[in-house]
């Protein structure tokens, strides 16, 4: 198979395109990556979860190539916000695999106990967790993306398709399990950025019908997982959905948080 050289997504001859539908260049792409590289520090410590123990219970999906040392950050923040925080424990995300829900399931199992657990996806991770809770619905209590190029064309809509075809071995519109195109039957929010330099901004907020409430944040795509301004808003605005979309506060933990 030929793989394409990476280039700046160019609009269709057939008339105007939004732009925010369209992916970042590979120059923002670029930036993202070297912004990224002082930080990878953050990601050492101990992998088990995060937080006071009597915490709700949520789950962090790492992004595509990310792991769970990636978002120790983004799992810190929700731990000092009262929740116990997981990590996937899933190794590197290399892309959808046949298995992948069915794994993520069993871990929704497991840290659950008996609890729907609040998935937290960035990225890729955020389209992982937008099928699981069409997957098994009951486990999941809501669904966070974190700038998830969930809406729209995504053979245009983020400037890494090439890579993820290549690295995952299929089209990226034909995951190996069935794909929903629907809103998940959970309470649902979607995080996006106008910085993003991954994602193009429309694709990761969604349109009306595909998500239950969009918010920007002022931060670029990494720094979903690793700037701790966005990460601190990340978790007042889960906590602000949820009091929403369940007509009271959560209720967090009271225990210590050890980080």
């Amino acid at each position: 198979m030929k793989w394409e050289r990476a280039l700046d997504p160019v609009p269709p001859a057939d008339g105007p395109v939004d732009p925010d539908s369209l992916a970042p260049s590979v120059w923002d792409r670029t930036r993202e990556v070297f912004w990224h590289l002082p930080r990878m520090l953050s990601g050492l410590g101990p992998l088990g979860p995060r937080g006071p123990e009597d915490g709700p219970p949520v789950m962090v999906l790492p992004g595509f190539l990310a792991t769970d040392r990636t978002t120790m950050e983004l799992r810190r923040a929700l731990a000092r916000g009262g929740w116990r925080a997981h990590p996937w424990l899933l190794g590197i995300n290399t892309g959808a695999k046949k298995d992948t829900l069915r794994l993520i399931r069993n871990r929704l199992k497991a840290v659950g106990g008996g609890k729907p657990v609040l998935l937290v996806g960035w990225s890729l991770g955020g389209m992982f967790a937008r099928e699981v809770a069409h997957f098994c619905p009951e486990l999941v209590r809501a669904v966070v993306t974190l700038g998830s190029p969930f809406s729209g064309d995504l053979k245009t809509n983020t400037n890494v398709r090439e890579y993820y075809e290549r690295i995952a071995g299929h089209d990226v519109e034909k995951p190996p399990f069935e794909r929903h195109l629907t809103k998940p039957p959970v309470p649902t929010l979607a995080l996006w950025s106008r910085k993003d330099g991954i994602v193009a901004p429309a694709a990761a907020r969604g349109q009306a019908h595909e998500v239950d409430k969009a918010v920007e944040v002022d931060t670029h795509h990494m720094g979903f997982a690793l700037y701790r301004p966005a990460l601190s808003q990340v978790v007042k605005e889960i906590r602000q959905f949820l009091t929403e979309a369940e007509g009271a506060p959560p209720v967090m933990g009271k225990l210590p948080i050890v980080s």
